[in-house]
């Protein structure tokens, strides 16, 4: 907030003051006030408009003269820059009851500009002249600037992120960050007694830079001038008009930081050179860091990655060929992380998230590095990053990390309204023990950076009753062309058992089924239904599921009919739950595409009944079934396709700072 400026009047003297271009100067005239005065009146130079405060009681006389009241304030302005010192005055004459003219007191007033403007109006474009420059407010008519994570790698050569430089590299970097203009103007005399000073909060300076264009003989160069050691920049050559700034963020929204921080301009009066200086006027801007965002199925896919894997009898060559002929339906790009690349680490969904930032004049792609670092722990790092496809990880203390630090366990619904509330960018799903009861969660680290993102609301669904414990194992979400624009697909042992009963009814119940996670088992329709063993799992897996059904109803405001019930049995193991057969849930969305785990099920007229289902279920809606086979590559080792696999999605259309959390 700026200082409020006054002025000392006297009638002995004149009184010699410096004021902002528009900003207010109260007049104090206790001082100046004659023995025997009964009124005054004030007269001042064109440029300069005078404002009487006062209460409504009050009134001036006839001849515009004010009584003496201790209530009354003057206050003046000047709506034009000074040519020359002291180029505007204000006259106050105080006059004695019978109205003769006792004492004049004379204020000369020279006007500067001092202008802080960043992209208020989030158009692209700096402004000037913005009202409320210190706030920052939601919604498609709120205002305030957006600021990027630096956190991708335009320059060649960089070790990590270009956030984690403290020197501008390439021109390309300058495109990641925001423009600040600082507008000072004036005679050129005033700014050698006067200083204008650049700062930022302590709190704030080790969440971002700031670099100074300073004009060379050939090129620009960049100079650092705030950041985390570096609180205040005195401007050089104050009263030349514009100074360009960039600024970078170099923190995401997180536990104890909102995500806003802001810069202010100070005009400062150094009475002499070693003096701290005292503010007559501050100018304040505010940022807010972009978000980190994810993308749900139902944006459109850009490119798949997945992992070769060909040594071994859990080669994964087959179930290439698979996704390739998929890729080439959905005329997706593919690309394949080598193996010496991956080091054999097959599980890509689990390793890393995609998503993206995004500011009125630049948005990129950024992938979140999950905490689990097995073999692809570097890809991210190593591969991903590069010119505008940024990085972003979280690692909690001591790396005590569980399976369901994986992403696997980290998905997002598409957008949604409940109960009135809109998420118009979806709301992110977490996985986690029921909440009141202790088991393995995802690190508080990575929790804590998910939901300060605020723009996707995170929900904890309930995934810890199976035993890899991912939400993916048991949902997920497919585009559809009516409704709300898409459906939940819930694994159902219900759906499952339902549809072998109504098999064996029709005298299908010798057909087997391929199960078992550790070979090529196989088990009648009959020998299925008949195990208690495995329906007394199954009801228990039901209950876990529905309990999230009704959850998901809840908080994503959907109703039955938005819901897919896909059959799937599990067996347990101690009291936690596998895939009996292929998950069929933990497929590969890409559009109307989708690559399911080939579920190997009972043959009923030379067709797989469990595919049969899936078709009829999913097929009226647009869909595209192709069946993978992945049952020796993931399946065994406790995953499927979309474990397997990993997509970067278009963004949204939708600007995250419309949204109102």
């Amino acid at each position: 907030m700026a200082p409020r400026q006054v002025v000392q009047m006297s009638t002995s003297h004149a009184a010699h003051g410096v004021c902002v271009l528009g900003t207010e100067v109260f007049l104090d005239t206790r001082r100046s006030t004659p023995r025997g005065a009964a009124s005054f009146d004030v007269h001042a130079t064109p440029a300069v408009t005078v404002h009487m405060i006062h209460s409504p009681a009050t009134k001036p006389t006839a001849d515009s003269r004010w009584p003496l009241d201790p209530d009354i304030e003057v206050v003046v302005t000047v709506g034009v820059t000074s040519r020359t010192v002291d180029d505007n005055q204000v006259k106050i004459s105080y006059y004695n009851r019978e109205g003769n003219e006792l004492a004049v007191a004379w204020l000369y007033l020279t006007c500067v500009e001092v202008s802080l403007d960043v992209d208020l109006s989030r158009s692209g474009r700096v402004k000037s002249k913005g009202k409320d420059k210190a706030k920052w407010t939601w919604g498609p008519d709120g205002q305030g600037a957006v600021l990027l994570v630096n956190c991708d790698r335009d320059s060649p050569g960089a070790g990590g992120t270009d956030s984690g430089q403290v020197d501008v590299r390439t021109p390309a970097d300058l495109q990641d960050m925001s423009v600040m203009l600082l507008r000072t103007q004036g005679p050129s005399a005033i700014f050698a007694e006067y200083q204008v000073v650049l700062h930022v909060p302590e709190t704030d300076a080790d969440k971002v830079r700031v670099f100074h264009a300073i004009r060379g003989d050939s090129h620009p160069r960049y100079k650092p001038v705030l950041g985390p050691d570096k609180l205040s920049y005195v401007l050089d050559r104050a009263g030349h008009g514009d100074s360009t700034f960039y600024v970078e963020g170099l923190a995401f929204p997180d536990r104890g930081f909102s995500g806003l921080v802001s810069f202010s301009a100070s005009l400062l009066e150094v009475p002499h050179k070693d003096s701290p200086g005292t503010p007559i006027f501050t100018d304040t801007v505010v940022f807010r860091v972009a978000p980190w965002i994810m993308t749900p199925n139902t944006q459109q896919p850009l490119e798949v990655f997945v992992c070769s894997i060909k040594q071994g009898s859990d080669s994964n060559e087959a179930f290439m060929e698979g996704l390739r002929a998929l890729l080439r339906k959905a005329s997706c790009k593919l690309t394949v992380c080598s193996e010496q690349d991956t080091r054999s680490d097959r599980w890509i969904q689990d390793e890393l998230e995609f998503g993206y930032v995004e500011a009125p004049h630049k948005s990129f792609p950024v992938v979140f590095d999950s905490p689990r670092n097995r073999g692809l722990k570097d890809f991210a790092f190593k591969k991903i990053l590069g010119p505008d496809f940024g990085y972003v990880t979280r690692e909690p203390p001591g790396k005590s990390v569980t399976s369901l630090d994986s992403f696997g366990n980290l998905d997002v619904s598409p957008p949604v309204t409940v109960r009135g509330k809109e998420y118009p960018l979806g709301r992110i799903l977490i996985g986690s023990p029921l909440p009141w009861a202790s088991g393995r969660r995802m690190s508080k680290a990575v929790r804590d950076f998910l939901y300060a993102q605020q723009v996707q609301a995170p929900l904890e669904v309930y995934s810890e009753w199976l035993t890899v414990g991912h939400v993916d194992e048991f949902l997920t979400f497919v585009p559809a062309f009516d409704r709300k624009g898409f459906r939940l697909l819930l694994a159902s042992p219900n759906a499952c058992y339902q549809l072998f009963r109504e098999k064996q009814r029709q005298g299908h119940g010798e057909a087997t089924q391929f199960i078992g996670m550790k070979g090529n088992e196989k088990k009648s329709i009959d020998e299925i239904l008949a195990d208690e063993s495995l329906r007394s799992d199954n009801r228990h897996v039901q209950r876990c599921i529905d309990w999230n059904r009704d959850l998901l109803k809840q908080e994503l405001g959907l109703s039955e009919q938005d819901i897919i019930d896909i059959p799937q049995l599990f067996v347990l193991t101690g009291s936690r739950a596998d895939a009996l057969f292929p998950d069929m849930v933990n497929m590969l969305v890409l559009g109307r595409h989708l690559g399911i785990p080939k579920p190997f099920g009972p043959a009923v007229g030379g067709r797989c009944c469990l595919e049969q289902r899936v078709r009829e279920l999913l097929e009226p809606l647009g869909l595209s079934c192709t069946f993978i086979d992945d049952f020796f590559s993931y399946h065994v080792l406790a995953g499927d396709v979309h474990c397997g696999t990993n997509v970067r999605r278009k963004p949204f259309a939708f600007k995250w700072w419309h949204v109102v959390p």
